[in-house]
């Protein structure tokens, strides 16, 4: 199939204006190249506008409550533990160049931000599919909370890190995945923690503090997860980086891969207490030691078969140098 209009084939160079060649000649056109170039620069701030303004509605409250009630805001930091654990070793494990903390930390706070997009999205969608009998909870899971809260995490990575310099690798994709995993587990673990203390508002304050204390418990086991998945989808944008030529459907098979994890998750971990004798805390943990071991290993051995092909290169280059 060619690429040329068959005038243009016919004419040689011939200026079709709108069909093939464009060039701008009039004040109108002079206004719809430079509109389109202020869309396409500025698309990436009308998004981080976008959700800090949603991101500022929706942590009006927690805020507030957590300047109020100081120990919230511990549990929520102490939540995260177990997330920054997994984070740290992703990053220590990058066998390149290691990526700078700056990067990292506005990809941590771009996560945070971009996190308020999914809520109100997995609150409307997610009603319609949780209407349906039986299966209506497993569809939202798989085709509303999975998608979108890693697209959100994705666009973490896409928005700043994947422009830089300091992304020069393809496993560099899973660091910065990780880390939009953290910031997304740290806003949505303090989010939980505050409403489960305000749902005990009738309640001692002691009882209060241990509805938070064991919301920040199961929200601890949460934030890992949210940095593998992402990982994944992280490690497949990065991959996708150094392909071009099939850049798109390398971004959708990360993408999908890591959705389909995360819904997995969602739906083993919502039935199973129905299904199940005995659920309590251990049961829980026991399950999420298992899943994220088994996701966490079928990425360790990306990351290793990737550091594999990193040393035999980094070797063959130091005895062509030699």
């Amino acid at each position: 199939m060619s690429d040329r209009d068959p005038i243009q084939q016919a004419l040689g160079e011939e200026d079709l204006y709108d069909v093939a060649e464009w060039d701008p000649r009039s004040a109108f056109d002079r206004f719809s190249v430079s509109l389109h170039g202020f869309l396409r620069a500025s698309r990436r701030y009308i998004l981080l506008l976008g959700a800090i303004v949603l991101f500022a509605l929706q942590l009006s409250f927690a805020g507030l409550l957590v300047v109020r009630r100081p120990r919230l805001g511990v549990l929520a930091l102490l939540s995260a533990v177990p997330a920054v654990a997994l984070v740290a070793y992703v990053w220590y494990g990058d066998p390149t160049r290691r990526e700078p903390v700056e990067t990292m930390a506005i990809t941590f706070v771009l996560a945070v931000l971009f996190a308020a997009i999914a809520a109100p999205v997995n609150t409307i969608l997610g009603g319609f599919f949780r209407l349906i009998p039986i299966i209506g909870l497993a569809l939202s899971f798989l085709l509303v909370v999975g998608p979108i809260e890693e697209t959100v995490k994705w666009l973490a990575i896409r928005t700043h890190a994947y422009e830089r310099e300091s992304f020069d690798a393809v496993v560099d994709g899973a660091v910065y995945g990780a880390v939009a995993g953290l910031g997304f587990a740290t806003i949505e673990n303090t989010l939980y923690i505050a409403q489960g203390y305000l749902q005990a508002a009738s309640m001692s304050n002691m009882a209060q503090l241990q509805q938070a204390v064991g919301t920040a418990t199961g929200r601890a086991l949460v934030g890992p997860g949210h940095v593998l998945y992402s990982a994944f989808a992280g490690y497949y944008l990065g991959l996708a980086k150094f392909n071009p030529d099939d850049r798109g459907p390398i971004v959708v098979k990360g993408l999908l891969i890591a959705a389909l994890i995360h819904a997995t998750y969602n739906t083993l971990v919502s039935t199973l207490p129905t299904v199940l004798p005995v659920w309590n805390i251990l049961t829980l943990l026991g399950f999420v030691v298992l899943f994220d071991g088994i996701v966490g290993y079928a990425l360790y051995r990306k990351l290793s078969r990737y550091r594999a092909y990193y040393e035999r290169a980094s070797g063959e280059a130091e005895r062509t140098d030699a």
